[in-house]
Order: C-alpha cells, then sequence, then structure tokens
C-alpha cells in the first residue's frame, strides 16, 4: 500500500510484475481498474525510527513501494540515504521525504552490487535506522557487510530477502525460515 487517502475513499497500491507464476504475478499482469481485490493488513514489522539520527533504506525494484512508503514517516530534515539496485534508469521513480533525503541508483545485476555500494556510503554521525529488503542474496550481502564490517547492531537494522533469483515464490516461501536462519549464524 503506498497512500490512503480517507476523505476520497482512494486507496494507492503500488505492485510489481514478477514473472507468470505464483498468485500475484498472474493477478498483476492482468488487473484493470475495477476488479476486487482482497487485502489483509496491516503488515509488515518495519517502520522508520523517528529517534533515530539517520537512516538508510535499501534493496531493489520490489521493494520501491514500502521504501516510498517509508520514506514519508522520515522526520524533517533528518538524513537518509536510499539505495536502489535497478536495470537502468526506466525503472526510476520520483521519491520524497520530508527527510535530507539522497537517492543512490545502482545499475548493476550483480548479488555484490548493494553491498559494495553500501560499503562506499560515508555514514552520518549517530544512530541509524536500516532496512535492507529485495534479493535474498543480495540482502545476506548487504547484511553481513551492515553487521560485520559498519558493527550496526541487528536491533538497528531490518534485513529480509523478498525473493531469490534461482526460486519460484513457492520455493522461496519453503527455504526462507531456513536461509534466515543461516544469514543470522553469520553474523552472530
Amino acid at each position: 500500500m503506498r497512500d490512503w487517502d480517507a476523505e476520497r475513499g482512494l486507496l494507492t497500491i503500488d505492485f510489481v510484475v514478477h514473472g507468470d507464476e505464483g498468485i500475484a504475478g498472474p493477478w498483476a499482469a492482468a488487473a484493470a481498474p475495477g476488479d476486487t481485490l482482497q487485502m489483509r493488513g496491516p503488515g509488515g514489522g518495519y517502520a522508520p525510527d523517528p529517534a533515530a539520527d539517520w537512516h538508510l533504506l535499501a534493496g531493489d525494484l520490489s521493494c520501491i513501494p514500502a521504501i516510498s512508503v517509508s520514506l514519508g514517516r522520515i522526520p524533517a530534515g533528518r538524513p537518509v540515504h536510499v539505495f536502489l539496485q535497478v536495470h537502468g534508469p526506466e525503472e526510476h521513480v520520483e521519491l520524497t521525504s520530508p527527510g535530507d533525503l539522497e537517492v543512490h541508483w545502482l545499475h548493476d545485476d550483480r548479488d555484490e552490487t548493494l553491498a559494495e555500494a553500501l560499503a562506499t556510503l560515508a555514514f552520518p554521525p549517530g544512530s541509524v535506522h536500516a532496512y535492507v529488503h529485495g534479493e535474498a542474496t543480495s540482502v545476506r550481502l548487504a547484511h553481513r557487510h551492515l553487521v560485520v564490517d559498519r558493527a550496526i547492531p541487528t536491533e538497528r537494522l531490518h534485513a529480509s530477502g523478498y525473493w531469490k533469483r534461482t526460486l519460484t515464490d513457492e520455493g522461496w516461501r519453503e527455504a526462507k525460515a531456513d536461509w534466515n536462519a543461516q544469514v543470522e549464524a553469520e553474523t552472530a
């Protein structure tokens, strides 16, 4: 969900089509105005910490909707760095925030791209609250960098693989718990 305007009764949803398998991809590809959509919510375990000195949000095309919503909740003037790994400029979207926003677009499909880009960031002073979501291997490498190399406490980092390059959505759902346990063990 990107936005809710109660006065107008208008719900804005961003949806990314990830292929023609599973449930969400085919539905999104065929969706048209007036179609019925059943929803549950609210969901998600992340919201920007208003007490953080600065914010870091990173991921790929699949998490642009979540990052867009989160950016609106960053306190005014607070530094926020966004790193988004996309195929090219045609996938850029306008992002806004009351925070002091700096967006870094990454045009490279390698698993290491996100972690390498995060390694180049001069961290602002103070405590960070970080969000890293997207392709699982990319998130795993970024998570390791942020926890091991940058010493971000795990309670200040919300990281999750939304999808896995080599698996269908259903296959990823089955493998995700074991994958997450391996990621946590790497940084324990």
